[in-house]
Protein backbone atom coordinates (compact mmCIF):
# COMPACT_ATOMS: atom_id res chain seq x y z
CA UNK A 1 0.00 0.00 0.00
CA UNK A 2 2.45 2.55 0.96
CA UNK A 3 4.88 1.85 -2.57
CA UNK A 4 1.32 2.37 -4.38
CA UNK A 5 0.57 5.45 -2.88
CA UNK A 6 3.87 7.01 -3.46
CA UNK A 7 4.25 5.80 -7.04
CA UNK A 8 0.96 7.15 -7.76
CA UNK A 9 0.96 10.65 -6.31
CA UNK A 10 5.10 11.01 -7.48
CA UNK A 11 3.82 10.67 -11.11
CA UNK A 12 0.73 12.84 -10.56
CA UNK A 13 2.97 15.69 -9.00
CA UNK A 14 5.89 15.32 -11.14
CA UNK A 15 3.56 15.79 -13.91
CA UNK A 16 2.15 19.09 -12.21
CA UNK A 17 5.59 20.20 -11.94
CA UNK A 18 6.46 19.85 -14.91
CA UNK A 19 4.39 22.51 -15.99
CA UNK A 20 5.47 24.95 -12.90
CA UNK A 21 9.32 24.83 -14.17
CA UNK A 22 8.41 24.99 -17.49
CA UNK A 23 6.52 28.26 -17.20
CA UNK A 24 9.13 29.59 -15.15
CA UNK A 25 11.48 29.06 -18.02
CA UNK A 26 10.06 28.78 -21.34
CA UNK A 27 6.16 29.34 -21.20
CA UNK A 28 7.08 33.18 -21.68
CA UNK A 29 8.35 33.28 -24.71
CA UNK A 30 6.83 30.06 -26.45
CA UNK A 31 3.47 30.84 -25.54
CA UNK A 32 2.60 34.48 -24.19
CA UNK A 33 5.62 36.13 -26.63
CA UNK A 34 3.20 38.96 -27.64
CA UNK A 35 2.66 40.23 -23.96
CA UNK A 36 6.43 40.75 -23.79
CA UNK A 37 9.01 39.73 -21.31
CA UNK A 38 7.33 41.01 -18.19
CA UNK A 39 4.19 40.38 -18.60
CA UNK A 40 4.57 37.27 -20.29
CA UNK A 41 6.09 35.98 -16.99
CA UNK A 42 2.88 37.17 -15.28
CA UNK A 43 0.80 35.66 -17.86
CA UNK A 44 2.89 32.57 -17.76
CA UNK A 45 2.55 32.41 -13.35
CA UNK A 46 -0.89 33.41 -14.08
CA UNK A 47 -1.53 29.70 -16.12
CA UNK A 48 0.03 27.91 -13.08
CA UNK A 49 -2.50 29.48 -10.86
CA UNK A 50 -5.21 28.88 -12.94
CA UNK A 51 -5.37 24.91 -12.44
CA UNK A 52 -5.59 25.94 -8.79
CA UNK A 53 -9.39 27.42 -9.33
CA UNK A 54 -10.01 24.06 -11.12
CA UNK A 55 -9.06 22.15 -8.20
CA UNK A 56 -12.45 22.37 -6.06
CA UNK A 57 -13.54 21.11 -9.02
CA UNK A 58 -11.80 18.15 -9.45
CA UNK A 59 -11.94 17.52 -5.44
CA UNK A 60 -15.88 18.08 -6.23
CA UNK A 61 -16.40 15.10 -8.38
CA UNK A 62 -13.87 12.96 -6.98
CA UNK A 63 -15.06 13.69 -3.17
CA UNK A 64 -18.80 12.72 -4.45
CA UNK A 65 -17.64 9.83 -6.34
CA UNK A 66 -15.15 8.45 -4.41
CA UNK A 67 -17.85 8.75 -1.18
CA UNK A 68 -20.12 6.64 -3.60
CA UNK A 69 -18.27 4.45 -5.20
CA UNK A 70 -14.81 3.86 -3.65
CA UNK A 71 -11.46 5.67 -3.22
CA UNK A 72 -9.42 3.34 -5.89
CA UNK A 73 -11.56 3.99 -8.87
CA UNK A 74 -11.18 8.04 -8.86
CA UNK A 75 -7.16 7.28 -8.13
CA UNK A 76 -6.94 5.57 -11.62
CA UNK A 77 -8.98 7.88 -13.30
CA UNK A 78 -7.24 11.08 -11.73
CA UNK A 79 -3.90 9.57 -12.62
CA UNK A 80 -4.90 8.99 -16.62
CA UNK A 81 -6.37 12.86 -16.52
CA UNK A 82 -3.04 14.03 -15.49
CA UNK A 83 -1.10 12.03 -17.39
CA UNK A 84 -2.94 12.47 -20.80
CA UNK A 85 -3.01 15.88 -20.50
CA UNK A 86 0.98 16.48 -19.63
CA UNK A 87 1.54 14.52 -22.31
CA UNK A 88 -0.55 16.17 -24.79
CA UNK A 89 1.60 19.70 -23.58
CA UNK A 90 4.51 17.91 -24.96
CA UNK A 91 3.53 17.79 -28.51
CA UNK A 92 1.48 21.31 -28.55
CA UNK A 93 2.64 24.08 -31.21
CA UNK A 94 4.49 26.74 -29.98
CA UNK A 95 2.48 30.70 -30.54
CA UNK A 96 5.40 31.03 -33.44
CA UNK A 97 3.99 27.80 -35.64
CA UNK A 98 -0.17 28.46 -34.29
CA UNK A 99 -1.18 31.65 -32.92
CA UNK A 100 -3.80 32.50 -30.29
CA UNK A 101 -4.13 28.59 -30.53
CA UNK A 102 -1.26 27.81 -29.01
CA UNK A 103 -2.07 28.96 -25.49
CA UNK A 104 -5.19 28.27 -25.49
CA UNK A 105 -5.12 24.92 -26.59
CA UNK A 106 -1.70 25.16 -23.15
CA UNK A 107 -4.31 26.73 -20.86
CA UNK A 108 -7.21 24.11 -21.46
CA UNK A 109 -4.66 21.20 -21.03
CA UNK A 110 -3.63 23.27 -17.24
CA UNK A 111 -7.34 23.08 -16.50
CA UNK A 112 -7.69 19.08 -16.95
CA UNK A 113 -4.20 19.35 -14.77
CA UNK A 114 -5.97 21.04 -12.07
CA UNK A 115 -8.94 19.20 -11.99
CA UNK A 116 -6.52 15.56 -11.59
CA UNK A 117 -4.37 17.49 -9.42
CA UNK A 118 -7.38 18.30 -7.05
CA UNK A 119 -9.25 15.15 -7.05
CA UNK A 120 -5.76 12.88 -6.38
CA UNK A 121 -4.73 13.99 -3.00
CA UNK A 122 -7.66 12.87 -1.05
CA UNK A 123 -8.14 9.12 -2.69
CA UNK A 124 -4.29 8.76 -2.34
CA UNK A 125 -4.25 10.10 1.76
CA UNK A 126 -7.36 8.35 2.70
CA UNK A 127 -6.37 4.92 1.09
CA UNK A 128 -3.09 5.61 3.09
CA UNK A 129 -4.63 6.28 6.38
CA UNK A 130 -7.86 4.22 6.28
CA UNK A 131 -5.34 0.55 5.20
CA UNK A 132 -2.95 2.09 8.65
CA UNK A 133 -2.50 0.88 12.06
CA UNK A 134 -4.19 3.51 14.85
CA UNK A 135 -1.30 4.15 15.66
CA UNK A 136 1.21 4.80 12.87
CA UNK A 137 -2.05 6.67 10.51
CA UNK A 138 1.11 9.87 11.17
CA UNK A 139 3.49 7.62 9.46
CA UNK A 140 1.80 5.75 6.99
CA UNK A 141 0.16 9.09 5.81
CA UNK A 142 3.00 10.41 5.10
CA UNK A 143 3.89 8.54 2.03
CA UNK A 144 1.60 9.90 -0.32
CA UNK A 145 3.08 13.11 0.84
CA UNK A 146 6.47 11.96 -0.22
CA UNK A 147 4.90 12.06 -3.69
CA UNK A 148 5.16 15.53 -3.67
CA UNK A 149 8.80 16.18 -2.99
CA UNK A 150 9.51 12.94 -5.29
CA UNK A 151 7.52 14.46 -7.92
CA UNK A 152 9.36 17.86 -7.95
CA UNK A 153 12.99 15.82 -7.29
CA UNK A 154 11.77 13.87 -10.76
CA UNK A 155 10.54 17.06 -12.64
CA UNK A 156 13.55 19.66 -11.79
CA UNK A 157 16.03 16.56 -12.08
CA UNK A 158 14.54 15.81 -16.02
CA UNK A 159 14.60 19.43 -16.72
CA UNK A 160 18.16 19.53 -15.24
CA UNK A 161 19.16 16.68 -17.04
CA UNK A 162 17.73 18.58 -20.57
CA UNK A 163 18.94 21.98 -20.35
CA UNK A 164 22.48 20.64 -18.97
CA UNK A 165 23.62 17.63 -20.98
CA UNK A 166 20.76 16.63 -23.30
CA UNK A 167 19.89 19.55 -24.71
CA UNK A 168 21.94 22.87 -23.61
CA UNK A 169 21.44 26.33 -24.77
CA UNK A 170 19.12 26.83 -27.54
CA UNK A 171 18.00 22.98 -27.99
CA UNK A 172 16.58 23.04 -24.52
CA UNK A 173 14.10 26.11 -26.16
CA UNK A 174 13.57 24.38 -29.23
CA UNK A 175 12.43 20.82 -28.56
CA UNK A 176 14.33 19.70 -24.73
CA UNK A 177 11.78 20.94 -22.62
CA UNK A 178 8.90 18.98 -24.51
CA UNK A 179 10.67 15.83 -23.38
CA UNK A 180 9.97 15.76 -19.86
CA UNK A 181 6.28 15.86 -20.55
CA UNK A 182 6.15 13.18 -23.36
CA UNK A 183 8.24 10.82 -20.53
CA UNK A 184 4.69 11.13 -18.75
CA UNK A 185 3.05 8.46 -21.23
CA UNK A 186 5.46 5.70 -19.79
CA UNK A 187 4.98 6.64 -16.57
CA UNK A 188 1.19 6.95 -16.31
CA UNK A 189 1.39 3.01 -17.56
CA UNK A 190 3.64 2.07 -14.53
CA UNK A 191 1.55 3.90 -12.10
CA UNK A 192 -1.86 2.56 -13.55
CA UNK A 193 -0.93 -0.76 -13.07
CA UNK A 194 0.70 -0.53 -9.51
CA UNK A 195 -3.01 1.98 -8.52
CA UNK A 196 -5.22 -1.16 -10.06
CA UNK A 197 -3.20 -3.66 -7.55
CA UNK A 198 -4.71 -2.19 -4.68
CA UNK A 199 -7.28 -2.84 -2.23
CA UNK A 200 -10.24 -1.07 -1.97
CA UNK A 201 -10.06 1.33 1.57
CA UNK A 202 -11.08 -0.80 4.39
CA UNK A 203 -13.71 2.05 5.55
CA UNK A 204 -15.36 2.20 2.37
CA UNK A 205 -15.70 -1.30 1.77
CA UNK A 206 -17.50 -1.27 5.03
CA UNK A 207 -19.39 1.68 4.02
CA UNK A 208 -19.75 -0.45 1.12
CA UNK A 209 -21.17 -3.15 2.59
CA UNK A 210 -23.95 -1.27 4.92
CA UNK A 211 -25.24 0.28 2.09
CA UNK A 212 -24.21 3.88 4.07
CA UNK A 213 -22.84 5.95 1.62
CA UNK A 214 -24.24 9.91 1.96
CA UNK A 215 -26.54 10.80 -1.05
CA UNK A 216 -24.77 13.67 -1.93
CA UNK A 217 -21.98 14.22 0.72
CA UNK A 218 -20.74 17.56 -0.48
CA UNK A 219 -23.83 18.88 0.72
CA UNK A 220 -24.14 17.19 4.10
CA UNK A 221 -20.20 18.36 4.56
CA UNK A 222 -21.05 22.10 4.30
CA UNK A 223 -24.54 21.93 6.00
CA UNK A 224 -22.37 20.63 9.09
CA UNK A 225 -18.70 20.81 8.99
CA UNK A 226 -18.21 24.13 6.56
CA UNK A 227 -16.29 25.89 9.84
CA UNK A 228 -14.22 22.58 9.80
CA UNK A 229 -13.56 23.01 6.28
CA UNK A 230 -12.23 26.59 6.52
CA UNK A 231 -9.89 25.84 9.20
CA UNK A 232 -8.27 22.63 7.64
CA UNK A 233 -8.11 24.59 4.05
CA UNK A 234 -5.87 27.65 6.09
CA UNK A 235 -3.72 24.99 7.64
CA UNK A 236 -2.55 23.87 3.96
CA UNK A 237 -2.79 28.01 2.72
CA UNK A 238 0.83 28.42 4.48
CA UNK A 239 2.92 24.79 3.28
CA UNK A 240 1.51 25.83 0.00
CA UNK A 241 2.60 29.47 -0.26
CA UNK A 242 6.24 28.90 0.83
CA UNK A 243 6.26 25.62 -0.95
CA UNK A 244 5.73 27.41 -4.21
CA UNK A 245 8.26 29.11 -4.47
CA UNK A 246 9.88 26.62 -5.52
CA UNK A 247 7.67 24.23 -6.92
CA UNK A 248 5.31 26.88 -8.82
CA UNK A 249 8.48 28.06 -11.00
CA UNK A 250 9.19 31.60 -9.15
CA UNK A 251 13.13 30.93 -7.45
CA UNK A 252 13.48 29.27 -11.08
CA UNK A 253 12.74 32.32 -13.37
CA UNK A 254 14.00 35.10 -9.85
CA UNK A 255 17.36 33.55 -10.09
CA UNK A 256 17.97 33.09 -13.67
CA UNK A 257 15.94 35.63 -14.94
CA UNK A 258 18.62 37.06 -17.87
CA UNK A 259 17.28 40.55 -17.31
CA UNK A 260 17.86 40.31 -13.99
CA UNK A 261 20.11 41.28 -11.44
CA UNK A 262 21.25 37.51 -10.66
CA UNK A 263 21.30 36.02 -13.79
CA UNK A 264 22.26 32.35 -12.24
CA UNK A 265 23.28 29.54 -15.10
CA UNK A 266 19.85 27.86 -15.24
CA UNK A 267 21.26 23.76 -15.00
CA UNK A 268 22.73 25.04 -11.89
CA UNK A 269 19.89 26.57 -10.47
CA UNK A 270 17.73 23.39 -11.45
CA UNK A 271 20.31 21.03 -9.67
CA UNK A 272 19.86 22.94 -6.45
CA UNK A 273 16.08 23.12 -6.57
CA UNK A 274 16.36 18.70 -7.36
CA UNK A 275 18.86 18.63 -4.04
CA UNK A 276 16.09 20.62 -1.97
CA UNK A 277 13.55 18.77 -3.24
CA UNK A 278 15.29 16.13 -1.49
CA UNK A 279 15.40 17.58 1.41
CA UNK A 280 11.87 18.02 1.77
CA UNK A 281 11.06 14.59 0.86
CA UNK A 282 13.71 13.85 3.92
CA UNK A 283 11.70 16.42 6.44
CA UNK A 284 8.51 15.00 5.08
CA UNK A 285 9.27 11.30 6.33
CA UNK A 286 10.91 12.85 9.44
CA UNK A 287 7.39 14.48 9.98
CA UNK A 288 5.58 10.78 9.80
CA UNK A 289 7.03 9.80 12.61
CA UNK A 290 7.21 13.07 14.75
CA UNK A 291 3.25 13.20 13.94
CA UNK A 292 3.14 9.30 15.54
CA UNK A 293 4.81 10.30 18.44
CA UNK A 294 4.71 14.22 19.40
CA UNK A 295 0.88 14.86 17.87
CA UNK A 296 0.06 16.29 14.69
CA UNK A 297 -0.77 19.95 16.20
CA UNK A 298 2.68 19.79 17.72
CA UNK A 299 4.24 18.80 14.37
CA UNK A 300 2.83 21.83 12.68
CA UNK A 301 3.30 24.45 15.03
CA UNK A 302 7.51 23.46 14.72
CA UNK A 303 7.33 23.68 11.24
CA UNK A 304 5.26 26.86 10.42
CA UNK A 305 7.66 28.21 13.18
CA UNK A 306 10.23 26.67 11.35
CA UNK A 307 9.15 28.44 8.09
CA UNK A 308 8.53 31.90 9.42
CA UNK A 309 11.52 31.62 10.47
CA UNK A 310 13.30 31.30 7.13
CA UNK A 311 11.47 33.20 4.69
CA UNK A 312 13.69 35.95 4.96
CA UNK A 313 16.68 34.57 5.44
CA UNK A 314 15.44 32.71 1.98
CA UNK A 315 15.76 35.42 0.15
CA UNK A 316 19.33 37.29 1.36
CA UNK A 317 20.64 34.09 0.66
CA UNK A 318 19.41 33.94 -3.11
CA UNK A 319 20.17 37.42 -3.34
CA UNK A 320 23.73 36.72 -3.05
CA UNK A 321 23.97 35.83 -6.24
CA UNK A 322 25.80 32.80 -4.83
CA UNK A 323 24.45 28.94 -6.05
CA UNK A 324 25.35 27.47 -2.46
CA UNK A 325 23.99 30.49 -0.94
CA UNK A 326 21.28 29.58 -3.14
CA UNK A 327 20.61 25.69 -1.90
CA UNK A 328 21.29 26.99 1.75
CA UNK A 329 18.03 28.73 1.23
CA UNK A 330 16.07 26.62 -0.11
CA UNK A 331 17.65 23.63 2.15
CA UNK A 332 16.53 25.91 5.52
CA UNK A 333 12.82 26.48 3.84
CA UNK A 334 12.58 22.67 2.99
CA UNK A 335 13.14 21.83 6.89
CA UNK A 336 9.67 23.65 7.40
CA UNK A 337 7.84 22.80 4.29
CA UNK A 338 8.47 18.89 5.40
CA UNK A 339 7.44 19.25 8.85
CA UNK A 340 3.99 21.22 7.73
CA UNK A 341 3.25 18.90 4.74
CA UNK A 342 3.99 14.95 5.98
CA UNK A 343 1.29 15.13 9.16
CA UNK A 344 -1.46 16.80 6.94
CA UNK A 345 -3.04 13.22 5.68
CA UNK A 346 -3.23 12.11 9.04
CA UNK A 347 -4.69 14.81 10.50
CA UNK A 348 -6.80 15.93 7.89
CA UNK A 349 -8.62 12.04 7.89
CA UNK A 350 -8.90 11.92 11.86
CA UNK A 351 -10.80 15.19 12.08
CA UNK A 352 -13.86 14.36 9.10
CA UNK A 353 -16.85 11.58 9.78
CA UNK A 354 -16.21 8.66 7.39
CA UNK A 355 -19.47 9.17 5.35
CA UNK A 356 -17.67 12.49 3.96
CA UNK A 357 -14.47 12.03 4.55
CA UNK A 358 -13.38 11.96 0.55
CA UNK A 359 -15.24 15.33 0.09
CA UNK A 360 -13.95 16.39 3.40
CA UNK A 361 -9.96 15.95 2.58
CA UNK A 362 -10.18 16.99 -1.17
CA UNK A 363 -12.22 20.56 -0.78
CA UNK A 364 -10.13 21.34 2.29
CA UNK A 365 -7.04 20.26 0.48
CA UNK A 366 -8.17 22.32 -2.83
CA UNK A 367 -9.39 25.40 -0.92
CA UNK A 368 -6.17 25.93 0.97
CA UNK A 369 -4.22 25.28 -2.28
CA UNK A 370 -5.99 28.01 -4.05
CA UNK A 371 -5.92 30.35 -0.90
CA UNK A 372 -1.99 29.92 -0.43
CA UNK A 373 -0.61 28.32 -3.87
CA UNK A 374 -2.94 29.14 -6.55
CA UNK A 375 -1.33 32.85 -7.35
CA UNK A 376 1.61 32.80 -5.07
CA UNK A 377 4.41 32.99 -8.15
CA UNK A 378 1.92 35.61 -9.92
CA UNK A 379 2.13 37.68 -6.71
CA UNK A 380 5.74 37.40 -5.97
CA UNK A 381 6.43 38.54 -9.25
CA UNK A 382 4.26 41.18 -9.26
CA UNK A 383 5.53 42.51 -5.74
CA UNK A 384 9.24 42.22 -6.96
CA UNK A 385 8.07 43.98 -10.16
CA UNK A 386 6.21 46.57 -8.12
CA UNK A 387 8.88 47.17 -4.98
CA UNK A 388 12.12 46.33 -6.60
CA UNK A 389 13.25 43.80 -3.20
CA UNK A 390 12.33 40.32 -2.43
CA UNK A 391 11.69 41.33 1.39
CA UNK A 392 8.39 41.77 -0.31
CA UNK A 393 8.15 38.43 -0.74
CA UNK A 394 8.84 37.06 2.50
CA UNK A 395 6.53 39.50 4.43
CA UNK A 396 4.11 37.56 2.11
CA UNK A 397 5.02 34.07 2.88
CA UNK A 398 5.22 35.16 6.44
CA UNK A 399 1.74 36.34 6.82
CA UNK A 400 0.78 33.11 5.63
CA UNK A 401 2.76 31.13 8.06
CA UNK A 402 1.60 32.87 10.68
CA UNK A 403 -1.98 32.56 9.36
CA UNK A 404 -2.04 28.94 9.20
CA UNK A 405 -0.24 28.73 12.47
CA UNK A 406 -3.72 29.98 14.30
CA UNK A 407 -5.59 27.75 12.45
CA UNK A 408 -3.85 24.28 13.34
CA UNK A 409 -4.14 25.38 16.93
CA UNK A 410 -7.69 25.65 16.21
CA UNK A 411 -8.09 21.86 15.78
CA UNK A 412 -7.44 19.07 18.09
CA UNK A 413 -5.48 16.03 17.82
CA UNK A 414 -7.71 12.71 17.62
CA UNK A 415 -4.94 10.36 17.08
CA UNK A 416 -6.64 6.47 17.44
CA UNK A 417 -9.92 7.48 17.15
CA UNK A 418 -11.46 4.27 15.18
CA UNK A 419 -12.32 5.82 11.38
CA UNK A 420 -15.50 2.95 10.55
CA UNK A 421 -18.46 4.78 9.49
CA UNK A 422 -20.18 2.27 12.91
CA UNK A 423 -18.18 5.14 14.86
CA UNK A 424 -19.77 8.48 12.62
CA UNK A 425 -21.25 9.86 16.12
CA UNK A 426 -18.11 10.10 18.01
CA UNK A 427 -16.24 11.53 14.58
CA UNK A 428 -18.67 14.28 14.21
CA UNK A 429 -17.77 16.29 17.00
CA UNK A 430 -14.63 17.91 19.55
CA UNK A 431 -12.70 17.57 15.63
CA UNK A 432 -12.49 22.21 16.58
CA UNK A 433 -11.42 23.50 19.60
CA UNK A 434 -15.23 25.03 19.45
CA UNK A 435 -16.64 21.70 19.44
CA UNK A 436 -15.36 20.17 22.89
CA UNK A 437 -18.14 21.20 24.66
CA UNK A 438 -20.34 18.75 22.83
CA UNK A 439 -18.74 15.88 22.89
CA UNK A 440 -19.20 12.87 25.06
CA UNK A 441 -17.56 12.71 28.21
CA UNK A 442 -15.61 9.81 27.35
CA UNK A 443 -14.79 11.70 23.81
CA UNK A 444 -13.69 14.52 25.75
CA UNK A 445 -11.22 12.72 27.79
CA UNK A 446 -9.69 11.07 25.11
CA UNK A 447 -9.05 14.91 23.76
CA UNK A 448 -7.89 16.05 26.87
CA UNK A 449 -5.30 12.80 27.47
Amino acid sequence: MAFATIVGTTIEWYDFFIYANAAGLVFASLFFEPAGSQIGLLIAFASVGLSFLFRPLGAFLAGHYGDKIGRKAMLVITLVLMGGATTLIGVLPTYETAGVLAPILLLVLRIIQGISAGGEWGGAALMAVEHAPANRRGLFGAFPQLGVPLGMLLASGMLALMSGVISPGDAFIEWGWRVPFLVSFVLIIVGMVVRRSVDESPVFQEIAEKKQQTKVPIVELFRRHWLLVLIAAVVFAGNNAAGYMITGGFVLSYATDPAGDLAMDRTEVLVAVTAAAFLWFVFTLVSGFLADILGRRRTYIIGFLCVALTVFPLFWLIDTGNIQALFLGLALLSVGLGLTYGPQAALYSEVFPASVRFSGVSISYALGAIIGGAFAPTIATALVQATGTSASVSTYLLIFALLSLAAVALLRDRPGIDLSIHNQAEQEVGATVFDKRRAPAVVRERMDA
